[in-house]
């Protein structure tokens, strides 16, 4: 188990219920059973609030925590860009990510492909809920 990723996953702050959500999704991974469910507040086409709750493996606690708190305050528009690029990341080669989504390239890395199913999880629920 890599460091780096328990010290991400470690990270809870967005680990919250929100009551005032605008946007909402919840999915299960077929696979392992994973399960997450996304709260957004949208307002002037930017996430200004994120919460989650999952029951899931550390892989994919990783990446909501992370993709939590690096959503926040961005445009919708620049959040779709980043989860074409998350969906496709282990498809495509040599794929790197930007110096804005930089921190993600602690998860998505091929030594993960094995979890990619647990790593995407978020991203498809966050996907869902902006309804792309």
């Amino acid at each position: 188990m890599d460091l780096d990723i328990l010290k991400i996953a470690s990270n809870t702050e967005n680990n919250k219920i929100l009551e005032n959500h605008t946007h909402r999704s919840k999915l299960k991974n077929s696979i392992c059973g994973d399960e997450m469910e996304i709260n957004l507040v949208i307002k002037n086409d930017k996430i200004t609030d994120f919460g989650y709750q999952c029951k899931s493996c550390i892989y994919c606690q990783a990446s909501v925590s992370l993709l939590s708190r690096k959503v926040i305050n961005k445009p919708v528009k620049k959040i779709k860009s980043l989860i074409n690029m998350v969906l496709f990341f282990f498809d495509e080669n040599n794929k790197s990510f930007n110096n804005e989504w930089s921190g993600f390239s602690k998860l998505f890395d091929k030594k993960n492909i094995s979890r990619k199913e647990c790593l995407i999880l978020p991203f498809k629920t966050l996907s869902k809920a902006l309804k792309f």
